[in-house]
């Protein structure tokens, strides 16, 4: 080697080109793996094992980006994250998170969350390397990204169970993330909210005991709509879980302005007002008839008039389990004209199958309680609808199904005659039992029905129904039939005229012999003239 490559600054050119060289490749490789679409082929040529080594690099930046390329190729990929917990690359990131500065504390962060999203098993296996404690801490630090990314990473471990949850609120994170929401900074804020919703739904209690409802409430004055969105979200997977829960949600101020953001001008913020107001409601009679007494009913109308965004559903939900709470609930959720709109949603033929469920569902809630609840289903042309979507081959299984509750919950208490009778003629027998049960209450003490029940061809149609003995559609017509004569029903039942006809030719004419001895004297006195003639 010549003594001009041999001086210290040609050594220390080669450090630098080398480092340089290590520098570009993380880089690039981070770079790439913001694309989902490469990640097989950086697989295919082995990055991690290259990644490996410079996660713990001499170099800062180098560190900081290896751990930014792996951590997004995990988060594409559910294979690579296996490969990095089990290549020990994961317990070594998480042996460094400490050790170094603020940046890789942020990248290291955002390698345990990419790595735990997936699923509970790695999660779990998160936990197992005891990731909570120094997530945790992190929720303290002074970095507002790395609070950001610990929050992220608590709520994608905790999302998966209800033991992953109780976990991370065993370790003490719920104070700090109400301490978090709390911080002005916007993005904290959404994330510490987003945790607060994925802890909410399996340990909903402990978010309650943290005293997070009166901030997340204060936090709906804030003009985000994510973080609205988020806000409302975490409120409603609070109130959904039990009713004293529902109780402290509507205690801590979250009514008013859950109906209020039902016009907000965001669609995801309307969404989520829906739902939250659905998971007030379902609970007990008293939450229902809170929010009607607060105005509830129009707004969630309003909502199942809109055709994007997602609120229709939870809307219409929310009228259905009032509905359900007791008839006069019922009877103001017909006044506000849900079930019109509802009926409407029944005809759309853009409409998917979860929005024709739960318009079937609110009506048979509506329709349940009384002949008079039933009659303004009634009126509105519900029933052929419903039975078209029973009977359709294009329905799927659950569509079919509600609509078949929703037909036989309103049948059960309709008195409604003009309804009833275009069912004779087209619906199944599962159906037509619940038409006829209504007859037979109807018949008996109304004279003009049952004149009207022959006139217009459903005597007729009852005797045309095959029926086995025993079964309660044969009861059914049986009571039905002893409400006319005995020779109307004679006459109406299949093969009567056959049976009059096989009779006149068996008959044999009975003719007086005064006819048959000699010709009628009218008849002889006109043969006595031809004959003179």
């Amino acid at each position: 080697m010549s003594h001009s490559m041999s001086s210290p600054r040609n050594i220390q050119l080669v450090f630098e080109t080398y480092q340089k060289a290590r520098l570009v490749f993380v880089q690039t490789m981070a770079e790439l793996a913001t694309r989902s679409t490469n990640v097989k082929c950086l697989e295919s040529a082995g990055v991690l094992e290259l990644l490996r080594p410079l996660l713990s690099d001499a170099c800062s930046t180098v560190r900081q980006c290896a751990v930014v390329a792996a951590a997004r190729l995990a988060e594409h990929d559910e294979a690579v994250a296996r490969q990095l917990l089990s290549g020990g690359m994961v317990t070594s990131t998480l042996e460094n998170l400490n050790k170094y500065n603020v940046y890789y504390k942020r990248s290291a962060l955002y390698l345990l969350r990419a790595v735990a999203k997936h699923n509970e098993e790695l999660a779990s296996a998160i936990v197992r390397l005891g990731a909570l404690e120094h997530i945790v801490s992190c929720l303290e630090d002074f970095d507002t990204q790395v609070k950001e990314n610990a929050a992220w990473a608590l709520g994608y471990i905790g999302k998966h169970s209800e033991h992953l949850a109780g976990l991370v609120v065993d370790a003490g994170t719920l104070p700090l993330l109400v301490l978090a929401f709390q911080e002005p900074e916007m993005s904290l804020k959404q994330i510490a909210a987003g945790a607060l919703v994925d802890l909410a739904q399996h340990k909903p209690e402990a978010v309650v005991d943290a005293g997070a409802i009166p901030h997340l409430v204060r936090g709906l004055e804030n003009q985000d709509p994510k973080l609205k969105r988020s806000t409302l979200c975490a409120l409603g997977a609070v109130a959904s879980a039990r009713a004293e829960l529902a109780e402290a949600t509507v205690a801590g101020g979250a009514l008013p302005p859950a109906l209020l953001h039902t016009g907000h001008d965001s669609a995801p913020v309307r969404r989520a007002a829906a739902c939250l107001l659905r998971d007030i409601v379902k609970h007990s009679v008293d939450l229902a008839q809170l929010v009607v007494n607060t105005g509830g009913c129009g707004p969630l109308v309003e909502l199942m008039f809109e055709n994007t965004g997602g609120a229709r559903i939870p809307a219409c939900m929310a009228l259905g389990y009032i509905a359900g709470q007791s008839d006069q609930l019922a009877m103001a959720v017909i006044e506000s004209k849900a079930v019109v709109v509802s009926v409407e949603i029944l005809q759309k033929s853009d409409a998917d199958d979860a929005e024709l469920c739960a318009a079937a569902w609110t009506l048979g809630h509506i329709s349940k309680h009384s002949p008079q609840h039933s009659l303004a289903v009634a009126v509105a042309n519900a029933f052929p609808i419903l039975l078209q979507l029973y009977t359709s081959p294009k329905s799927s299984a659950e569509v079919k199904a509600r609509a078949c509750c929703a037909l036989k919950q309103a049948l059960q208490c309709c008195l409604h005659r003009p309804a009833l009778e275009p069912l004779l003629h087209s619906a199944p027998a599962c159906i037509l039992k619940y038409v006829l049960a209504q007859y037979a209450k109807i018949l008996p003490n109304d004279a003009r029905a049952r004149r009207l029940f022959v006139t217009t061809g459903a005597l007729k149609r009852i005797q045309e129904i095959d029926t086995v003995p025993g079964t309660s559609l044969k009861e059914y017509i049986n009571i039905i039939n002893s409400c006319f004569p005995e020779e109307i029903v004679r006459f109406y039942t299949p093969g009567y005229s056959d049976s009059l006809l096989d009779r006149v030719e068996a008959f044999t004419p009975q003719i007086p012999e005064l006819f048959t001895d000699r010709v009628p004297s009218d008849c002889q006195s006109e043969l006595t003239m031809e004959n003179t003639n």
